[in-house]
């Protein structure tokens, strides 16, 4: 499968939505300073990079990280069908031909008015479709679980229902113990075995429920179970993780957002990395 780490360590990257402000530069520079091995950007609208300066500036970004020895593990995508308004294949074709391993779907939403498996039925095409593109590109398609009333994986067998019978390295899951703890405090172990044949990358953040609402807590202070990180240390082939860190409160971009969020990314990887050798 593409991209899979198959050394002895984790490669370990982080979401880099909280520095979209950075130039490709400052942003390479930034991320090698915390040991992670690259990133998860977004390329979609309103993201990173927008989707009509795709074939301009990924290419720099990927040559930035590289003199950097960073990776582009993840590009996450505006994309969940084949259309000329996404641009799914000019995007899917630059990132592709960049040797970018795999990218995120675009969620799907339920309208809790119609019939749920009406609506699976209705998504179905459009992934095989995709993973058909994905095939034929040398790229891997992932969907991430979200937790969320109308979210499309949020209950995680709906997506695996989906995925299934897809070639997992065209189209596969994103899992996100985060997510899935919230939804299933006491049942993403079965969710995590369900999803084990079809994974292409983890998501890892933790979270704290009080009563109905979430609050995104540093690694380790929430509700995700230790025992993840042993059952995810016991794979083989490793799979790539991607780092969140969505606790920080929102403020306007500038310096010191960029010196909190790199605080948490440095504090979060260290527990991590104890969480996946403990």
């Amino acid at each position: 499968m593409p991209g899979f780490a198959t050394e002895e360590k984790f490669r370990i990257v982080t979401f880099t939505k909280s520095f979209q402000d950075l130039s490709h530069e400052a942003l390479s520079d930034a991320i090698a300073g915390t040991g992670l091995d690259g990133i998860e950007v977004a390329v979609r609208p309103k993201g990173h990079i927008e989707p009509d300066r795709v074939e301009e500036e990924l290419p720099k970004l990927v040559t930035a990280l590289r003199a950097r020895n960073l990776v582009l593990e993840v590009m996450t995508s505006g994309i969940n069908q084949i259309s000329r308004e996404q641009r799914t294949e000019s995007i899917l074709r630059a990132a592709a031909g960049l040797g970018i391993p795999r990218y995120r779907l675009a969620y799907y939403k339920y309208d809790l008015g119609r019939p749920v498996r009406a609506q699976l039925d209705e998504i179905r095409p459009r992934l095989a479709d995709l993973a058909a593109l994905n095939k034929e590109l040398g790229i891997q398609g992932v969907y991430q679980n979200h937790a969320g009333r109308d979210y499309v994986g949020a209950p995680v067998w709906d997506m695996h229902d989906l995925v299934r019978d897809l070639d997992p390295a065209a189209m596969a899951i994103a899992f996100d113990i985060g997510h899935a703890t919230v939804e299933g405090a006491s049942s993403w172990e079965i969710d995590f075995q369900l999803c084990r044949p079809n994974l292409g990358i983890v998501y890892v953040k933790d979270y704290l429920v009080n009563g109905r609402t979430k609050q995104g807590v540093p690694l380790g202070q929430g509700g995700v179970d230790p025992k993840f990180f042993a059952m995810l240390a016991g794979l083989s082939p490793r799979l790539p993780i991607s780092l969140h860190v969505e606790y920080i409160p929102d403020e306007a971009p500038g310096p010191e957002r960029t010196r909190k969020h790199l605080e948490a990314i440095r504090r979060d990887l260290g527990t991590l990395r104890g969480l996946l050798a403990s």
